[in-house]
């Protein structure tokens, strides 16, 4: 199965990070590194089911804790999740509708990149200094993040920029180029943080996540290699022939 078909394939809540819950414990240390207080009005941006708002408003006091679902059927869950909660308010629509000027700390986790781009568009336009940004696996386009503890980064107004994806990567990673054990590192450590894949199939998840970061590291110029290293050549080989998946149309 070539990559396209498998992309196809897959959900879309999959793809963009929808309807994916993460665990109650990863929420709790999203919130203690984005430093979420009782001062703070809170919104989640795609809230799913509404774990992160309903711990928000009940765990770290938060003045509001709103939740952004389009999803009906979904939105549903998360309002008898916070019904009991005077802090807190499921919205039903789309984020992009969704004026955020009294907003202090926003999740925002979508992998969409054309949402990505209208969304920081809408912080630029929209939100008022200061406001913290949390994002998970990588910070808002070239913006630099003022807190990092990969995989989750913080992101502060008034928008600072880095020149170049080169001295993003210096900065977060330590290096201005991605190898293979660099792009594995993020893969796992991406994979282990968010405690979203059982066990059985981490080092699978890990493998695809690995080969796609160094694949898009090659095709960007940013690789370390001048050449495709035996390991990549390998786990290449590994996912074709006994997983059905060719990754080989992605290398350009």
């Amino acid at each position: 199965m070539d990559i396209s078909e498998f992309v196809s394939s897959l959900p879309e809540n999959v793809l963009t990070g929808d309807d994916i819950s993460l665990p109650e414990s990863v929420v709790r240390k999203i919130f203690r590194f984005g430093e979420v207080n009782n001062d703070d009005i809170f919104y989640h941006l795609g809230c799913g089911v509404g774990n992160t708002v309903q711990i928000a408003a009940k765990e770290f006091g938060v003045k509001r804790s709103i939740g952004i679902e389009k999803k009906d059927e979904i939105a549903s869950v998360a309002k008898k999740k916070i019904r009991r909660l005077k802090n807190a308010q499921i919205i039903v629509d789309d984020i992009r509708n969704v004026s955020l000027s009294d907003a202090t700390v926003v999740l925002f986790w979508f992998n969409d990149e054309q949402i990505a781009d209208q969304m920081t568009a809408k912080f630029k336009k929209e939100t008022k200094d200061n406001i913290r940004i949390l994002t998970i696996l990588s910070p808002l386009g070239l913006i630099k993040p003022s807190k990092v503890n990969f995989p989750f980064f913080m992101t502060m107004k008034p928008f600072e920029f880095y020149k170049d994806l080169q001295e993003q990567i210096e900065t977060i990673h330590g290096t201005r180029c991605l190898d293979f054990t660099g792009s594995w590192n993020i893969a796992s450590r991406y994979v282990t943080e968010l405690d979203v894949v059982p066990g059985e199939y981490q080092r699978f998840v890990t493998m695809v996540q690995c080969m796609v970061i160094w694949i898009n590291a090659w095709n960007m110029g940013i690789a370390c290699e001048s050449e495709i290293p035996p390991p990549v050549k390998a786990y290449i080989g590994i996912l074709k022939e006994f997983f059905n998946l060719d990754l080989s149309s992605m290398i350009q």
